[in-house]
Protein backbone atom coordinates (compact mmCIF):
# COMPACT_ATOMS: atom_id res chain seq x y z
CA UNK A 1 0.00 0.00 0.00
CA UNK A 2 1.31 3.46 -0.95
CA UNK A 3 2.29 5.80 1.84
CA UNK A 4 1.44 8.73 -0.41
CA UNK A 5 -1.96 10.41 -0.94
CA UNK A 6 -4.13 9.82 -3.94
CA UNK A 7 -3.11 12.51 -6.44
CA UNK A 8 -5.52 14.19 -8.84
CA UNK A 9 -3.94 16.57 -11.34
CA UNK A 10 -6.13 19.43 -12.56
CA UNK A 11 -4.56 20.98 -15.64
CA UNK A 12 -5.07 24.75 -15.93
CA UNK A 13 -3.43 25.30 -19.33
CA UNK A 14 -6.54 26.57 -21.11
CA UNK A 15 -7.65 28.85 -18.26
CA UNK A 16 -4.97 30.11 -15.88
CA UNK A 17 -2.34 29.38 -18.51
CA UNK A 18 -3.83 31.23 -21.45
CA UNK A 19 -5.26 34.12 -19.42
CA UNK A 20 -1.73 35.51 -19.07
CA UNK A 21 -1.02 35.33 -22.82
CA UNK A 22 -1.77 38.08 -25.28
CA UNK A 23 -4.84 37.52 -27.42
CA UNK A 24 -4.27 35.38 -30.49
CA UNK A 25 -4.74 31.72 -29.49
CA UNK A 26 -7.64 30.64 -31.67
CA UNK A 27 -10.58 28.51 -30.64
CA UNK A 28 -9.41 25.77 -33.01
CA UNK A 29 -5.96 25.82 -31.38
CA UNK A 30 -7.51 25.56 -27.91
CA UNK A 31 -9.56 22.55 -29.00
CA UNK A 32 -6.47 20.97 -30.59
CA UNK A 33 -4.58 21.35 -27.30
CA UNK A 34 -7.53 19.99 -25.35
CA UNK A 35 -7.61 16.86 -27.52
CA UNK A 36 -3.86 16.40 -27.14
CA UNK A 37 -4.14 16.63 -23.35
CA UNK A 38 -7.00 14.14 -23.24
CA UNK A 39 -5.01 11.78 -25.48
CA UNK A 40 -2.06 12.11 -23.06
CA UNK A 41 -4.26 10.87 -20.23
CA UNK A 42 -5.32 14.04 -18.41
CA UNK A 43 -8.66 13.43 -16.72
CA UNK A 44 -9.28 16.82 -15.08
CA UNK A 45 -8.84 20.17 -16.77
CA UNK A 46 -10.13 23.73 -16.50
CA UNK A 47 -10.93 24.77 -20.05
CA UNK A 48 -11.91 28.42 -19.64
CA UNK A 49 -13.72 31.01 -17.58
CA UNK A 50 -17.06 32.78 -17.74
CA UNK A 51 -15.75 36.23 -16.94
CA UNK A 52 -15.98 39.76 -18.35
CA UNK A 53 -14.13 39.71 -21.71
CA UNK A 54 -13.15 43.34 -21.17
CA UNK A 55 -10.76 42.25 -18.42
CA UNK A 56 -9.96 38.72 -19.64
CA UNK A 57 -10.28 38.81 -23.45
CA UNK A 58 -8.44 35.50 -23.71
CA UNK A 59 -11.50 33.83 -22.13
CA UNK A 60 -14.06 35.50 -24.42
CA UNK A 61 -14.58 32.32 -26.47
CA UNK A 62 -15.18 30.01 -23.49
CA UNK A 63 -18.87 29.57 -24.28
CA UNK A 64 -18.10 28.70 -27.91
CA UNK A 65 -15.50 26.20 -26.74
CA UNK A 66 -18.01 24.60 -24.38
CA UNK A 67 -20.60 24.36 -27.16
CA UNK A 68 -18.07 22.39 -29.23
CA UNK A 69 -17.01 20.23 -26.29
CA UNK A 70 -17.73 16.53 -26.60
CA UNK A 71 -18.00 14.53 -23.36
CA UNK A 72 -15.19 12.03 -22.85
CA UNK A 73 -15.78 9.11 -20.52
CA UNK A 74 -13.66 9.44 -17.39
CA UNK A 75 -12.66 13.06 -18.10
CA UNK A 76 -13.90 16.05 -16.11
CA UNK A 77 -14.00 19.48 -17.76
CA UNK A 78 -14.35 22.54 -15.53
CA UNK A 79 -14.85 26.26 -16.16
CA UNK A 80 -14.29 29.10 -13.72
CA UNK A 81 -17.28 31.31 -12.87
CA UNK A 82 -16.91 34.34 -10.60
CA UNK A 83 -20.47 35.70 -10.57
CA UNK A 84 -24.08 34.52 -10.65
CA UNK A 85 -24.44 34.94 -14.43
CA UNK A 86 -21.31 32.88 -15.04
CA UNK A 87 -22.54 30.19 -12.71
CA UNK A 88 -25.90 30.11 -14.50
CA UNK A 89 -24.20 29.56 -17.87
CA UNK A 90 -21.96 26.89 -16.38
CA UNK A 91 -24.96 25.05 -14.92
CA UNK A 92 -26.72 25.21 -18.29
CA UNK A 93 -23.81 23.35 -19.88
CA UNK A 94 -23.29 20.77 -17.14
CA UNK A 95 -22.72 18.26 -18.69
CA UNK A 96 -20.39 18.36 -20.57
CA UNK A 97 -18.96 20.63 -17.86
CA UNK A 98 -18.50 19.28 -14.35
CA UNK A 99 -19.40 21.28 -11.25
CA UNK A 100 -17.87 20.84 -7.81
CA UNK A 101 -20.35 18.91 -5.71
CA UNK A 102 -19.98 20.59 -2.31
CA UNK A 103 -20.58 24.21 -1.22
CA UNK A 104 -17.48 26.29 -0.55
CA UNK A 105 -16.44 29.40 1.33
CA UNK A 106 -13.33 31.32 0.38
CA UNK A 107 -11.52 34.28 1.92
CA UNK A 108 -9.04 36.59 0.20
CA UNK A 109 -6.28 37.80 2.52
CA UNK A 110 -4.79 40.66 0.47
CA UNK A 111 -6.83 43.87 0.38
CA UNK A 112 -5.03 45.12 -2.76
CA UNK A 113 -5.35 41.89 -4.73
CA UNK A 114 -9.06 41.42 -4.04
CA UNK A 115 -9.68 44.95 -5.31
CA UNK A 116 -7.51 44.51 -8.42
CA UNK A 117 -8.85 41.06 -9.26
CA UNK A 118 -12.56 41.25 -8.32
CA UNK A 119 -13.28 44.96 -7.78
CA UNK A 120 -14.30 44.11 -4.21
CA UNK A 121 -12.88 45.14 -0.85
CA UNK A 122 -12.22 43.13 2.27
CA UNK A 123 -15.19 44.97 3.77
CA UNK A 124 -17.36 43.72 0.88
CA UNK A 125 -16.04 40.22 1.50
CA UNK A 126 -16.92 40.45 5.17
CA UNK A 127 -20.54 41.14 4.26
CA UNK A 128 -20.90 38.31 1.78
CA UNK A 129 -18.49 35.45 2.54
CA UNK A 130 -21.09 33.53 4.56
CA UNK A 131 -23.59 33.42 1.68
CA UNK A 132 -22.87 29.74 0.79
CA UNK A 133 -23.39 28.82 4.45
CA UNK A 134 -26.65 30.74 4.71
CA UNK A 135 -27.86 29.15 1.47
CA UNK A 136 -26.97 25.68 2.77
CA UNK A 137 -28.57 26.08 6.21
CA UNK A 138 -31.63 23.90 6.55
CA UNK A 139 -30.90 21.93 3.36
CA UNK A 140 -29.23 19.02 5.12
CA UNK A 141 -25.82 19.73 3.61
CA UNK A 142 -23.37 17.19 5.02
CA UNK A 143 -20.05 18.26 3.46
CA UNK A 144 -18.40 21.58 2.69
CA UNK A 145 -15.07 23.16 1.73
CA UNK A 146 -13.07 26.13 2.99
CA UNK A 147 -10.33 28.08 1.27
CA UNK A 148 -7.96 31.01 1.05
CA UNK A 149 -6.66 33.16 -1.78
CA UNK A 150 -3.30 34.96 -1.54
CA UNK A 151 -2.80 33.37 1.84
CA UNK A 152 0.99 33.23 1.75
CA UNK A 153 1.77 36.78 0.88
CA UNK A 154 1.19 39.83 -1.25
CA UNK A 155 3.34 41.79 -3.68
CA UNK A 156 1.81 44.91 -2.08
CA UNK A 157 1.76 44.11 1.63
CA UNK A 158 4.28 41.34 2.23
CA UNK A 159 4.21 37.95 3.90
CA UNK A 160 1.18 36.57 5.75
CA UNK A 161 1.71 34.39 8.80
CA UNK A 162 0.76 30.79 9.43
CA UNK A 163 -1.35 32.01 12.35
CA UNK A 164 -3.29 34.40 10.12
CA UNK A 165 -4.04 31.59 7.69
CA UNK A 166 -5.21 29.31 10.49
CA UNK A 167 -7.44 32.04 11.91
CA UNK A 168 -9.09 32.67 8.54
CA UNK A 169 -9.62 28.97 7.98
CA UNK A 170 -10.98 28.50 11.49
CA UNK A 171 -13.62 31.20 10.96
CA UNK A 172 -14.94 29.27 8.00
CA UNK A 173 -14.59 25.88 9.65
CA UNK A 174 -16.56 26.91 12.72
CA UNK A 175 -19.28 28.56 10.62
CA UNK A 176 -19.87 25.34 8.67
CA UNK A 177 -19.81 23.34 11.89
CA UNK A 178 -22.60 25.54 13.26
CA UNK A 179 -25.02 24.31 10.57
CA UNK A 180 -23.88 20.70 10.90
CA UNK A 181 -21.80 20.51 7.71
CA UNK A 182 -18.50 18.69 8.01
CA UNK A 183 -15.57 20.41 6.31
CA UNK A 184 -13.87 17.80 4.12
CA UNK A 185 -11.90 19.85 1.56
CA UNK A 186 -9.36 22.67 1.72
CA UNK A 187 -8.57 25.02 -1.19
CA UNK A 188 -5.36 27.06 -1.03
CA UNK A 189 -4.69 29.45 -3.92
CA UNK A 190 -1.46 31.44 -4.14
CA UNK A 191 -1.70 33.75 -7.18
CA UNK A 192 1.30 35.90 -6.19
CA UNK A 193 3.65 32.94 -5.59
CA UNK A 194 4.60 33.55 -1.96
CA UNK A 195 4.39 29.85 -1.07
CA UNK A 196 7.48 28.21 0.43
CA UNK A 197 7.97 24.56 1.35
CA UNK A 198 8.49 25.45 5.02
CA UNK A 199 5.23 27.39 5.26
CA UNK A 200 3.27 24.79 3.32
CA UNK A 201 4.59 22.01 5.56
CA UNK A 202 3.64 24.03 8.65
CA UNK A 203 0.14 24.58 7.25
CA UNK A 204 -0.50 20.94 6.38
CA UNK A 205 0.66 19.75 9.77
CA UNK A 206 -1.48 22.39 11.47
CA UNK A 207 -4.55 21.70 9.35
CA UNK A 208 -4.40 17.95 9.91
CA UNK A 209 -4.16 18.57 13.64
CA UNK A 210 -6.80 21.31 14.00
CA UNK A 211 -9.26 20.25 11.28
CA UNK A 212 -9.10 16.44 11.13
CA UNK A 213 -12.23 16.15 8.99
CA UNK A 214 -10.33 17.65 6.03
CA UNK A 215 -9.12 14.82 3.80
CA UNK A 216 -8.94 16.59 0.42
CA UNK A 217 -6.22 19.22 -0.09
CA UNK A 218 -6.57 21.31 -3.24
CA UNK A 219 -3.40 23.34 -3.87
CA UNK A 220 -3.04 26.01 -6.56
CA UNK A 221 0.52 27.29 -6.33
CA UNK A 222 2.18 29.75 -8.66
CA UNK A 223 5.89 29.57 -9.31
CA UNK A 224 7.30 33.11 -9.63
CA UNK A 225 10.00 32.32 -7.05
CA UNK A 226 10.64 28.67 -8.10
CA UNK A 227 9.03 27.33 -4.91
CA UNK A 228 5.85 25.71 -6.23
CA UNK A 229 7.22 22.23 -6.98
CA UNK A 230 9.09 22.18 -3.66
CA UNK A 231 5.92 23.20 -1.84
CA UNK A 232 3.86 20.55 -3.62
CA UNK A 233 6.47 17.94 -2.73
CA UNK A 234 6.00 18.83 0.94
CA UNK A 235 2.29 18.12 0.51
CA UNK A 236 3.10 14.76 -1.06
CA UNK A 237 5.45 13.98 1.79
CA UNK A 238 3.14 14.97 4.66
CA UNK A 239 -0.21 13.70 3.42
CA UNK A 240 -0.90 9.97 3.69
CA UNK A 241 -2.86 7.28 1.91
CA UNK A 242 -6.13 8.38 3.54
CA UNK A 243 -5.81 11.84 1.94
CA UNK A 244 -6.36 13.18 -1.56
CA UNK A 245 -4.13 15.86 -3.07
CA UNK A 246 -5.61 17.89 -5.93
CA UNK A 247 -2.65 19.58 -7.62
CA UNK A 248 -3.20 22.37 -10.16
CA UNK A 249 -0.62 22.46 -12.95
CA UNK A 250 -0.27 23.71 -16.53
CA UNK A 251 1.51 22.44 -19.63
CA UNK A 252 4.86 24.19 -19.95
CA UNK A 253 4.37 25.85 -16.57
CA UNK A 254 2.45 28.74 -18.15
CA UNK A 255 0.03 30.79 -16.09
CA UNK A 256 -0.45 33.82 -13.95
CA UNK A 257 -2.94 36.50 -13.04
CA UNK A 258 -2.56 39.71 -15.09
CA UNK A 259 -3.20 41.75 -11.96
CA UNK A 260 -0.44 40.31 -9.74
CA UNK A 261 2.50 42.16 -11.26
CA UNK A 262 4.65 39.31 -12.64
CA UNK A 263 2.92 38.50 -15.94
CA UNK A 264 4.09 35.45 -17.87
CA UNK A 265 7.04 35.13 -15.50
CA UNK A 266 4.68 33.94 -12.75
CA UNK A 267 4.05 30.46 -14.10
CA UNK A 268 2.68 27.30 -12.51
CA UNK A 269 4.07 23.83 -11.92
CA UNK A 270 4.57 22.29 -15.37
CA UNK A 271 2.19 19.36 -15.76
CA UNK A 272 4.82 17.25 -17.49
CA UNK A 273 7.45 17.93 -14.79
CA UNK A 274 5.00 17.02 -12.01
CA UNK A 275 3.96 13.82 -13.78
CA UNK A 276 7.64 12.90 -14.13
CA UNK A 277 8.13 13.42 -10.39
CA UNK A 278 5.08 11.33 -9.52
CA UNK A 279 6.19 8.48 -11.78
CA UNK A 280 9.64 8.49 -10.17
CA UNK A 281 7.99 8.33 -6.73
CA UNK A 282 5.90 5.36 -7.81
CA UNK A 283 2.63 7.33 -7.71
CA UNK A 284 0.39 6.30 -10.63
CA UNK A 285 -1.05 8.96 -12.92
CA UNK A 286 -2.30 7.06 -15.96
CA UNK A 287 -0.59 9.68 -18.12
CA UNK A 288 1.70 9.32 -21.10
CA UNK A 289 4.73 11.54 -20.46
CA UNK A 290 6.00 11.60 -24.08
CA UNK A 291 2.54 12.76 -25.23
CA UNK A 292 2.54 15.50 -22.58
CA UNK A 293 5.95 16.59 -23.89
CA UNK A 294 4.59 16.75 -27.44
CA UNK A 295 1.69 18.86 -26.14
CA UNK A 296 4.24 21.20 -24.56
CA UNK A 297 6.04 21.70 -27.88
CA UNK A 298 2.79 22.27 -29.77
CA UNK A 299 1.78 24.87 -27.18
CA UNK A 300 5.20 26.54 -27.43
CA UNK A 301 4.82 26.78 -31.21
CA UNK A 302 1.36 28.33 -30.85
CA UNK A 303 2.59 30.88 -28.29
CA UNK A 304 5.86 31.51 -30.12
CA UNK A 305 8.05 31.37 -27.04
CA UNK A 306 10.07 29.00 -24.88
CA UNK A 307 8.09 27.56 -21.97
CA UNK A 308 9.29 26.59 -18.49
CA UNK A 309 9.32 22.78 -18.36
CA UNK A 310 12.73 21.16 -17.89
CA UNK A 311 11.36 17.69 -18.65
CA UNK A 312 10.02 18.88 -22.01
CA UNK A 313 13.43 20.39 -22.85
CA UNK A 314 15.54 17.42 -21.70
CA UNK A 315 13.21 14.43 -21.62
CA UNK A 316 12.44 12.22 -18.68
CA UNK A 317 15.00 9.88 -17.14
CA UNK A 318 16.30 7.66 -19.95
CA UNK A 319 15.29 4.04 -19.43
CA UNK A 320 16.46 0.81 -21.05
CA UNK A 321 15.67 1.21 -24.72
CA UNK A 322 15.97 5.01 -24.53
CA UNK A 323 19.49 5.42 -23.11
CA UNK A 324 21.60 7.84 -25.17
CA UNK A 325 24.06 6.30 -27.65
CA UNK A 326 27.63 6.33 -26.31
CA UNK A 327 28.83 8.16 -29.42
CA UNK A 328 26.33 11.01 -29.11
CA UNK A 329 28.29 14.13 -30.15
CA UNK A 330 28.71 17.32 -28.15
CA UNK A 331 25.32 18.90 -27.45
CA UNK A 332 25.14 22.66 -26.91
CA UNK A 333 21.75 24.18 -27.67
CA UNK A 334 18.16 23.74 -26.58
CA UNK A 335 17.34 22.47 -30.06
CA UNK A 336 20.17 19.94 -30.01
CA UNK A 337 19.00 18.68 -26.59
CA UNK A 338 15.79 17.61 -28.30
CA UNK A 339 17.56 14.58 -29.79
CA UNK A 340 15.67 12.47 -27.24
CA UNK A 341 12.49 13.07 -29.27
CA UNK A 342 13.66 14.39 -32.67
CA UNK A 343 16.56 12.06 -33.33
CA UNK A 344 20.19 12.46 -34.36
CA UNK A 345 19.55 15.01 -37.10
CA UNK A 346 19.39 17.88 -34.57
CA UNK A 347 23.06 17.48 -33.62
CA UNK A 348 24.44 16.29 -36.95
CA UNK A 349 27.95 17.61 -37.60
CA UNK A 350 28.84 18.34 -33.96
CA UNK A 351 32.22 17.01 -32.72
CA UNK A 352 32.11 13.53 -31.18
CA UNK A 353 33.93 12.97 -27.86
CA UNK A 354 36.77 10.49 -27.79
CA UNK A 355 35.61 7.27 -26.08
CA UNK A 356 38.16 4.65 -25.02
CA UNK A 357 37.16 1.28 -26.40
Amino acid sequence: MSKYPQVLITDETLRDGLQIEREGVTLDEKIELLHMMVDAGLERMVIGAFVNPKWSPQMADTLELVKRLQPVEGVEFYALALNDRGREIRAEFSPPLSVESIPTTHLHMCDVFIKRNTNKTLEDQERFWRAPIDKSAGLGVKESAIGLSAGYGSNWSGKFSHEARMDNLNRQYQAWQEIGASVTRLDLADPMAWNTPLEVAKDIEGIKQRFPSIKVFHLHFHNARSMAMLSMYEALRLLDASDTLIADTAIGGIGGCPYCGNGQATGMIPTEDFVHLLHDMGIPTGMDLPKLIETHHRLASILGRTLHSQVALNGGFPRPGTFYPMDVPAVYTFKEAQHFRLGASVYEGNPTPWIKS
